[in-house]
């Protein structure tokens, strides 16, 4: 009865003029934390950023629920935590060992094709025809044709379409051409000389240029935006189209992407156009699963009642009381960390604080970031709160941070008799939300899953680095750490 009820709904949605069903499009940027002028960053310039801030409605406080691409991506494109659909640990199910989604549960592109939707899923620039759609990186088996193509060009006369747009932000900062390729398209370099950097990170030269280039990886962006905004207005979409502008996690940093502090977690969000309300600045916490519902809503789309996303724009919505972030494994490293956010507190839980907080990994290791505060270790530059933040050999079972006051999370609270109700109210909080939403990762990940996955690592790298580091995480396990 109730997939008849979505039938019809659907087949009265399709029914409308194209005019009221607007453009849904999500420009999806990596690797990359809100160093927008919009959001207070002033060491660069980011005009058409902050042109799309000042057109639409900006999010202050928006929070992906996994800090690293898979998880979140598989998230955000179900409205679903990753958490409760079993997609919680970072590229997997590549293997022999498949994770199906549960009942009901439907990828947001597959139903907006159902109510007549072209959908498309584009790199920028985009690709020929013939390369096929862009990055997914779903945890779990889905079925390509959700996807009509990887541009909307090839639609019908009239069709409204849904696109995604991946735009690689960050990740051209890790490039070994990275400084060319900036130079390349902005003309200069950010000067380094008067950035500043978070009080974990050393002041050293190699970490400043890092720095440097994290930000011109914005510049970048926002120079890409404004040739999408172009492509949009000369084919006459842009006034009938909603752009959600956000980022896929925080910088890849030693506190930023797989973690669950700001610098991972915190992403920009900007929505614009036809439904979202001009020259608005939201203070309260959204999830970034939020935008599955809110599209879909936006398009006159029901939304399926497991869904876990919000309608964040809807007349009646009440802002949530607290925000969840999780991280699992991570490429071959496994972790298990569960975070609430509160509108003061942020309460971290290490389920394995017997392992170190830069516990090897593959992927990190051999970034320029990670390279940097390695050389600072070795020369005697890092200072005391640098080495504890960073290269403790173990970690807390529980951090308390007063974000609020405390804006990089370095004053941990949790050991202050003064914070003892708060740390009670969100432990009882944190434990809820696991236990309500069904939460994968309080059963360790089968060996099965694991070796399936790890056969699929060393099958693309067959290097001595990750074989040695599984190694470990199974040596670690049989230690109880």
């Amino acid at each position: 009865m109730i997939a008849l009820r979505l039938l019809l709904v659907l087949m009265m949605v399709c029914a409308l003029p194209a005019a009221e069903r607007p453009n849904i499009v999500w420009i999806v940027v990596e690797d990359m934390s809100a160093h927008l002028g919009c959001y207070g960053e002033t060491a660069i310039r980011t005009p058409n950023v902050d042109r799309l801030a000042a057109e639409g409605t900006r999010f202050e406080r928006a929070y992906v629920t996994a800090p690293i691409c898979s998880t979140a991506r598989s998230a955000l494109i179900t409205g679903m935590y990753q958490t409760s659909i079993g997609a919680q640990h970072h590229r997997s199910g590549r293997g022999s060992v498949k994770i199906t989604l549960p009942d009901g549960v439907v990828p947001v592109p597959a139903l907006f094709r159902q109510a007549g939707y072209w959908t498309c899923n584009s790199d920028w620039p985009v690709k020929p025809a013939d390369k096929g759609i862009a990055k997914t990186d779903y945890n779990f088996e889905w079925d390509k044709s959700i996807y009509d193509g990887n541009d909307w060009a090839a639609r019908k006369p009239g069709q409204p379409f849904f696109a995604q747009i991946q735009v690689w932000g960050g990740k051209v900062r890790d490039s070994g051409k990275a400084p060319e390729i900036f130079r390349q398209a902005l003309g200069e370099l950010t000067p380094v000389e008067q950035l500043s950097l978070p009080p974990y990170y050393p002041r050293t030269p190699a970490m400043l240029a890092d720095w440097g280039l994290t930000l011109d990886a914005c510049r970048l962006v926002d120079l890409q935006l404004a040739k999408i905004r172009a492509r949009l207005e000369l084919e006459g979409q842009w006034d009938n189209t909603v752009v959600m502008f956000i980022t896929d996690h925080g910088v890849s940093h030693a506190r930023g992407k797989q973690f669950l502090y700001d610098e991972g977690s915190r992403i920009p969000c900007i929505m614009r156009g036809p439904g979202v309300a001009a020259g608005t600045v939201r203070p309260d916490m959204i999830e970034h699963i939020d935008l599955a519902a809110t599209s879909l809503a936006l398009a006159g789309i029901p939304r399926p009642a497991t869904m876990q996303a919000r309608d964040i724009l809807a007349a009646d919505y009440q802002p949530r009381e607290a925000v969840f972030c999780a991280r699992d494994r991570a490429d071959e490293t496994v972790d298990h960390i569960r975070s609430v956010r509160t509108e003061r507190w942020l309460y971290i839980r290490n389920y394995l604080p017997q392992r170190p907080h830069l516990q090897p990994n593959q992927y990190k290791d051999h970034k320029r970031c990670y390279l940097a505060l390695r050389e600072a270790e070795q020369a005697g530059q890092l200072t005391d709160l640098q080495r504890r933040l960073l290269l403790s050999p173990t970690r807390p079972a529980e951090e308390l941070y007063d974000y609020r006051a405390d804006p990089f999370q370095i004053d941990d609270r949790a050991g202050d008799p003064a914070n003892a109700a708060v740390l009670v109210d969100l432990r009882a909080r944190l434990a809820q939300w696991e236990k309500d939403t069904n939460d994968h990762g309080r059963t360790p990940e089968s060996a099965a899953q694991y070796d399936s996955d790890m056969a699929t690592y060393l099958g693309q790298r067959q290097d001595a680095e990750t074989v040695r580091n599984i190694a470990l995480m199974k040596q670690w396990a049989k230690e109880g750490k």
